[in-house]
């Protein structure tokens, strides 16, 4: 069974976590993971332009090195970035030392205090180092973008429990290029329709 909407325990037993925000407003938070991309992240920054909408990109590393020009859009046009890790490591598999390199590595290029596990994936002792100096942020919502078992039409219905409040993750992935184009116009046409407001995740330097 896919949770598009985080389970509240979860926000109970994992609290070193950021799960979504109290908002006395309509505001809803927009993440992009595993980019920047060629083959898919310029056309979100493109569609986002169109539509004065901010969002986050949690950003792999390796591919800030490989396609700096596309991060430096991504800030240029009022974006916030993320550490992503550097290469998408899955902390289950790779030793503790690995993962915090790989953290410290991409902060170097990244240079921001918010953090995502990639996969989600994080213990509770790897979760007490990092939070000493990022802020650890997961989401409220699943797209599910990357599941080619979800239907567009299965993501949009579920898109009517998103919240004001709510952090809603989609990818910036070029594994999931065909899907997002398909689905971002549609999921922003009716988040808008609901009059949310979209905003940046402020870093602690911000």
């Amino acid at each position: 069974m896919r949770l598009f909407k985080v389970p509240k325990f979860a926000k109970y037993f994992y609290k070193k976590r950021i799960w979504g925000f109290s908002v006395n407003t309509d505001s809803i938070f927009l993440t992009f993971d595993d980019g920047p991309h060629p083959a898919i992240t310029p056309f979100v920054l493109d569609f986002l332009k169109e539509k004065n909408i901010k969002a986050n990109f949690f950003c792999v590393g390796e591919n800030v090195s490989l396609y700096p020009e596309i991060f430096q859009r991504i800030l240029a046009e009022g974006h916030q970035v993320g550490n992503h890790t550097f290469r998408h490591e899955n902390s289950k598999k790779v030793s503790e030392n690995v993962y915090l390199n790989s953290i410290s590595k991409a902060n170097d290029l990244i240079k921001s205090k918010l953090f995502r596990p990639p996969y989600g994936v994080l213990n509770s002792k790897l979760a007490q180092i990092i939070s000493k100096e990022y802020r650890i942020v997961m989401w409220s919502w699943s797209s599910y973008d990357f599941d080619e078992n979800v239907s567009l039409n299965k993501i949009l219905k579920s898109a009517k429990k998103i919240k004001a409040g709510d952090i809603l993750v989609l990818h910036d992935n070029p594994k999931f290029s065909a899907k997002l184009k398909m689905l971002l116009p549609d999921l922003i046409a009716y988040l808008v329709s609901q009059k949310f407001d979209f905003k940046r995740i402020e870093s602690l330097q911000d």
